[in-house]
C-alpha cells in the first residue's frame, strides 16, 4: 500500500506534457498542445494537453484525464500501477508494506503475468552473465554477432539453459504459479511417454502426469517490452551450430493476455525517443537488425519481426512521426516485406522511403562488414520514395504490354489511397514522368480507385449499420437501456468504468451538464456576499452552494446521480481551506468523475493568452442563475409535455380532465414567468 502522503507527491510531481509525450508525439498548439489521439484510429489531431490544467482530453473519442488516469487507460493497468510508474519516472521513493498472502491472491491474472515476464528476463540475464554455460555458450555467441555488453545489457538479452525444465523447476521453487508459466508461453505441458502407451506397468502408467516443458531451453533469449517498457513476449534463437537443417531458428511467445504480435514492435521501448527527436523511424526485420543498428549510433529503429505490418502497428508509430523508412535485404522477401506494407502505410498519412541493402545483406550482416560511419552514409545516400522503388521493381525488365499495364495500375492503386489531396498530385505527377503516360489516363484511373474505394467503404458502413440495428439497446429488467455491444466487450472493470459515463451523459441534459460544468470549474468561487438570511445573518454563497440551495427549495436534483454526487461533494468542501473544485475534482479517486471533470474542465477551442477574456464574478453570477432558470424551464416543459400526455389517456373521466386543465394553465403560468425573468431580469 503507498502512504496518503506519498501518493500527494507523486501526483503534484506529475506533468501531463511529460507522461503524455511518453506515447504521442505534441505540437504546440497556443497555449495547449495538440497530438493524434492514442485510444481511437486519429488521423487528424484531436487529442488536447493542458499543462495549465494538467489534464488531457480527446474531443473526438472522449478519453483522456489527469496523468495517473490517462496511463490507466492507455497502459490497462490499475490505480497503484499508474502511481508506481509515476514515481519511477520522477524519482520519488515509495515505501510500501508486504502485501499479506490473501492481497497476493487477490492480484490481478495479468499483474501476475507481468511479474512472471520479469522475472525471466532477470532470470535469463542472471544465466547469460554468472552462469559459466551462459558465459561459454550465450555470451560467446553474441560476442561472435559483433555484439557488445553494452548493447546485450540495454537490451537485457539473455540465454536458457539447454536441460528442459531449467527455468520451470526454479520459478515453481520460487513460488511462482504453474498457470501462469503456461499462460505466459515461457513453459508448454508435455504428455509423459507413459500417457503415450509407450510401454511401462500399468501402476506406472497411473502415476505418470503431463510434465512442464521450458519452451526456450538452449537458445539466447530477447525479450520484448511494451511502449512503457514492460515485458509482455520472449524471442528465442537457436545457436549457429544447430541451426543447419533447421527450418524454425526463432521461438517467439505464443499470444496471451499481455502480448498480441500483431500489436507489438521490438524495440520500441528503447527508440521511441530518438524517434521523436529524429522525426522518422526506420522498419527492419528482426531482433539483430535493431541491435545493429543500434550499436551503429542510429536508434530510431523498430522491426516488426517477420510479419505483415498491421495496422495497429502503424498507427503507433504515427504518434510519434509521419516519416518511415523501411529497411530491408535486397533479396525477393525483403522486396516482397517492403511492397505489402506501402499502401497500408499511405492511407494512413505516412511518408515513405524505401531501402534495399545490397548482396543480399540485412541490416546485422551489413553492420559487420562496414564501419559505423559506412552504414550512415549508405543508409543517408541509398534512400528511395515509394514510387521510384515500386516503379524499379514492377516494370524492371517487362516488355508484356499486358503486365506492364498491371504494374503501372498497381503503382496508380498505392498513390490513390493518399489521403492528403495535394500530396497525391504530386506523386501523379512524377508518375506522368517517369511511366511516360498520359496525365490525364492516369487521373482518371486514380479517380477509379478513389470511387472503388469510397463504395467499398459506403458498403462497410451499411454493413456495420445493419449489424447495429440487429444489436440494438435492450431495455434491462431495471427499466433502462443495456449499454452499446462495444461497451459489453469491455473487460468487467473497464465495462462498469465506461457504462457509469455513458449512463451519465445519457441522463443528463445539456442545461444539467452545464450547469455541472460551473460547479466543476468554479463551484468555490463566491458570487452572493453579504445575503441576509430570516433570523438577520449575512452569509456569503459559493457557485455550488447557491445551485444546491436554489434547486432544495423546490426539492429539484439533476437526472444523473454522478451529478447529484459532484454538487453534494463540492458543497461539503466548499468550506474547507484551499478548496479548488477543478483541482478536486479532476484528480479524484472515482475514476468516472475524474474522467468527466477532466472533460468538462478544458474547452476545445482556446484563445492564446493575449486574447483570452476575463470574467468578472457578475458574470459568473448571472451565467449561474440563467442556467438554473434554463434548468427550472426544461423542467416545465417536461411536466407541460407529461400533462398533455395524461390528458389525451384520460378519456371521459371529466374529474380528473379538470383537474390536468388547472395544472396545466398554473403550469403555463409559471412558465411565462421564467420565460420573462430569463428576458428581462438576469441582463438587466
Amino acid at each position: 500500500m503507498i502512504d496518503r502522503a506519498t501518493v500527494d507527491k507523486i501526483i503534484d510531481a506529475a506533468n501531463i506534457v511529460d507522461v503524455v509525450s511518453e506515447f504521442v508525439t505534441l505540437r504546440k498548439a497556443g497555449v495547449n498542445y495538440k497530438g493524434l489521439c492514442p485510444f481511437h484510429d486519429d488521423k487528424t489531431p484531436s487529442f488536447i494537453v493542458s499543462p495549465a490544467k494538467n489534464i488531457c482530453h480527446c474531443f473526438a473519442c472522449g478519453k483522456g484525464g489527469t496523468p495517473v488516469s490517462f496511463l490507466m487507460d492507455h497502459e490497462q493497468i490499475t490505480y497503484p500501477e499508474a502511481l508506481r510508474w509515476l514515481a519511477s519516472k520522477y524519482s520519488i521513493e515509495i515505501q510500501e508494506r508486504e502485501l499479506s498472502d490473501e492481497e497476493k491472491q487477490e492480484q490481478g491474472e495479468r499483474e501476475s503475468m507481468f511479474i512472471v515476464n520479469e522475472w525471466a528476463k532477470d532470470y535469463f540475464m542472471d544465466i547469460l552473465n554468472n552462469h559459466v554455460d551462459g558465459q561459454a555458450i550465450g555470451k560467446q555467441y553474441f560476442r561472435s554477432r559483433g555484439i557488445r555488453d553494452d548493447i546485450i545489457t540495454k537490451f537485457c538479452l539473455g540465454y536458457a539453459l539447454p536441460k528442459r525444465d531449467a527455468l520451470s523447476s526454479t520459478a515453481l521453487a520460487k513460488g511462482y504459479k504453474e498457470e501462469f508459466l503456461l499462460k505466459t508461453g515461457l513453459c508448454y505441458k508435455k504428455e509423459s511417454q507413459y500417457e503415450r502407451g509407450d510401454g511401462a506397468d500399468e501402476g506406472a502408467k497411473r502415476d505418470a502426469r503431463p510434465y512442464l516443458v521450458d519452451r526456450y531451453s538452449g537458445r539466447v533469449i530477447f525479450p520484448w517490452f511494451n511502449i512503457s517498457g514492460r515485458v509482455v513476449a520472449f524471442g528465442g534463437r537457436l545457436l549457429d551450430s544447430r541451426t543447419k537443417g533447421v527450418q524454425q531458428k526463432y521461438v517467439n511467445s505464443p499470444d496471451s493476455d499481455i502480448y498480441h504480435k500483431e500489436r507489438e514492435l521490438y524495440g520500441l521501448y528503447q527508440a521511441k525517443k530518438a524517434i521523436v527527436k529524429e522525426d522518422c523511424v526506420f522498419m527492419v526485420e528482426g531482433y539483430t537488425d535493431v541491435i545493429a543498428m543500434h550499436q551503429c549510433g542510429l536508434e530510431n529503429v523498430v522491426a516488426n519481426s517477420g510479419t505483415a505490418l498491421s495496422m495497429h502497428q502503424i498507427r503507433i508509430l504515427h504518434r510519434f512521426t509521419s516519416n518511415i523508412v523501411l529497411l530491408y535485404d535486397g533479396d525477393e522477401a525483403g522486396i516482397h516485406a517492403a511492397m505489402r506494407g506501402t499502401d497500408m502505410l499511405l492511407a494512413e498519412g505516412m511518408n515513405i522511403k524505401v531501402l534495399l541493402l545490397p548482396d543480399g545483406d540485412d541490416p546485422d550482416s551489413f553492420s559487420r562488414k562496414h564501419t559505423a560511419q559506412e552504414f550512415k552514409d549508405y543508409i543517408g545516400h541509398h534512400q528511395t520514395d515509394f514510387i521510384q522503388f515500386k516503379t524499379d521493381q514492377l516494370l524492371k525488365g517487362v516488355t508484356d504490354p499486358i503486365k506492364r499495364s498491371e504494374a503501372i495500375s498497381s503503382i496508380v492503386k498505392s498513390v490513390s489511397v493518399i489521403p492528403d489531396q495535394i500530396t497525391r498530385d504530386t506523386y501523379l505527377r512524377e508518375c506522368t514522368i517517369r511511366l511516360q503516360m498520359n496525365e490525364q489516363t492516369l487521373i482518371s484511373t486514380m479517380n477509379r480507385f478513389i470511387r472503388d474505394g469510397k463504395e467499398e467503404k459506403e458498403k462497410e458502413r451499411e454493413r456495420e449499420g445493419r449489424r447495429n440495428s440487429s444489436n440494438a439497446p435492450q431495455h434491462n429488467e431495471g427499466g433502462g437501456q443495456m449499454p452499446p455491444e462495444e461497451l459489453m466487450d469491455m473487460p468487467p472493470g473497464e465495462r462498469q468504468y465506461a457504462i457509469g459515463l455513458h449512463t451519465a451523459e445519457e441522463q443528463a441534459s445539456e442545461v444539467e451538464r452545464m450547469l455541472i460544468q460551473s460547479v466543476i470549474r468554479h463551484g468555490e468561487a463566491i458570487i452572493f456576499e453579504g445575503l441576509e438570511t430570516e433570523d438577520g445573518q449575512a452569509i456569503s454563497l459559493s457557485v455550488a452552494q447557491y445551485i444546491d440551495y436554489d434547486l432544495s427549495q423546490d426539492g429539484l436534483q439533476f437526472r444523473s446521480p454522478l451529478y447529484n454526487q459532484i454538487l453534494a461533494e463540492a458543497v461539503g468542501r466548499c468550506s474547507d481551506e484551499g478548496f479548488r473544485a477543478e483541482q478536486y475534482f479532476v484528480h479524484h479517486p472515482d475514476v468516472q468523475i475524474s474522467q468527466l471533470a477532466s472533460r468538462l474542465a478544458i474547452d476545445n477551442y482556446q484563445l492564446g493568452r493575449g486574447f483570452e477574456i476575463k470574467s468578472k464574478d457578475g458574470d459568473l453570477r448571472q451565467r449561474v442563475i440563467h442556467l438554473i432558470l434554463d434548468f427550472r424551464k426544461d423542467i416545465i416543459a417536461q411536466r407541460l409535455k407529461a400533462i398533455q400526455d395524461e390528458l389525451r389517456q384520460a378519456g371521459n373521466n371529466m374529474d380528473r380532465i379538470k383537474q390536468l386543465m388547472i395544472e396545466h394553465k398554473n403550469t403555463q403560468q409559471l412558465r411565462d414567468a421564467l420565460a420573462k425573468k430569463l428576458g428581462n431580469e438576469v441582463f438587466t
